[in-house]
């Protein structure tokens, strides 16, 4: 027979290793999420003051009607431009399980200067070895954060929007993953940009 004592301590020590297990747990799945690669993808449906970018590659591709309707934006003061951003996010195959993105804070760099930030809460199961499409919508005033004329803010919405240079686009994202623990957010932000920049898609 166990003394009491022993019968009070066998409870609290299988506690302790059941906690143990779990935060072992847990640590893996967050290791497993900073293995997962994230990588702008695309721009989708941007509008510069309600002009539809899809046909513009530059400013002058912009019918009379657009530089109008520009031209009368940045007169007031504003020249919103507004997208949806497409994140592509891998998680690697050699990873044994899902790992489940549940928040996700971003700043959006715009030629290396910050503009917006926002937070991204839906969650999202990342099979291993299957990418997962990440999309959210970003919304700003060029004005804001650019001192330029009509012609380089159409210039540099038109990139955002089509084949942009590695440069003009990135993306420092803080993701938070759900685990046995709860959830817990990457130590540090990230930054992430194109696919075609080197043959990785994140830096610390």
């Amino acid at each position: 027979m166990f003394s009491p004592r022993l019968r009070w301590a066998l409870p609290c020590v299988l506690g302790l290793l059941l906690l143990a297990i779990a935060g072992c747990t847990a640590f893996r799945e967050v290791a497993n999420l900073r293995k997962v690669q994230f990588s702008i993808d695309r721009v989708a449906q941007p509008r510069l003051a309600g002009v539809d970018l899809a046909r513009v590659q530059s400013y002058e591709n912009l019918r009379g009607t657009d530089v109008l309707r520009l031209g009368s934006a940045l007169s007031n003061g504003t020249l919103p431009l507004s997208f949806t951003l497409h994140l592509g996010a891998e998680n690697p195959s050699s990873n044994s399980v899902d790992a489940r993105l549940t928040q996700m804070d971003w700043t959006l760099l715009l030629e290396d200067k910050e503009t917006v930030s926002g937070r991204f809460e839906q969650e999202v199961a990342l099979p291993p070895g299957e990418p997962t499409d990440v999309p959210f919508d970003v919304e700003l005033d060029l004005v804001r954060f650019f001192d330029d004329n009509l012609q380089g803010l159409v210039d540099l919405a038109a990139a955002i929007g089509g084949d942009a240079p590695p440069q003009t686009l990135k993306l420092r994202v803080q993701p938070t993953i759900n685990t046995r623990l709860g959830p817990l957010q990457y130590p540090s932000p990230i930054t992430v940009v194109s696919r075609s920049v080197g043959d990785g898609s994140q830096t610390p």
